[in-house]
């Protein structure tokens, strides 16, 4: 992480935030028209109209950049999921609503959700505070459906299987090898682990 980016350094300014906003825009725009090789640094830049060194003061990498740009994906995502929650009767059923309607939101722009997914898979130490980043905030925006207080070690176990289904259902549909119909059944599959009817899933939830 870079320390204009960094989640230690101190805030960034109002014209810095316009900057960084700008760029993962313009990565999104470039993902979205050629996937993963289209997202070259120089191009970034110039469609931000930022400086190339500026660039990579905040991404050191297309990979960086990238995983940024997944994280900022679904903040827009957990935004939107506040104010208009998931329905469902149970923590199950809205969980895999959610997740769900995040997918088909990347299948509206495939080649986007290649070069992010692919980044986050070629993602190597150095870029784990994006990585890391990107887990917290996926794990925040499952617990919000399941409008879960004060989560178990047990209940976060169970929540980290659910992201690692939903992230390999993303690479085998992307890779061809899974149709949607499939990934719908894995995802509800794999939301029963939080299933309140369920003995092993002990969960509290909001009364």
């Amino acid at each position: 992480m870079t320390v204009e980016a960094g989640t230690t350094s101190p805030p960034l300014t109002e014209r810095q935030q316009a900057r960084r906003r700008r760029i993962l825009h313009a990565s999104a725009q470039l993902a979205g028209r050629g996937g993963f090789e289209a997202v070259q640094m120089r191009e970034v830049a110039e469609s931000s109209s930022v400086a190339l060194g500026t660039l990579y003061r905040y991404f050191p990498s297309k990979i960086h950049l990238l995983v940024a740009t997944m994280q900022d994906q679904l903040q827009h995502l957990h935004t939107t999921l506040r104010k208009h929650p998931p329905a469902g009767d149970t923590p199950a059923e809205r969980v895999a609503s959610t997740l769900m309607g995040a997918f088909r939101s990347l299948q509206r722009e495939p080649q986007l959700a290649d070069a992010m997914v692919r980044a986050l898979t070629f993602a190597d130490r150095s870029v784990s505070p994006e990585v890391d980043a990107v887990s917290r905030l996926t794990t925040a925006i499952i617990l919000d459906a399941m409008e879960l207080e004060d989560p178990t070690p047990e209940q976060l176990s169970a929540v980290r299987v659910i992201e690692h289904t939903w992230h390999s259902a993303l690479i085998t549909w992307l890779s061809g090898r899974a149709s949607i119909a499939q990934v719908k059944i894995d995802i509800e599959t794999v939301c029963r682990l939080i299933d309140p009817a369920d003995p092993a899933g002990h969960l509290r939830t909001r009364t």
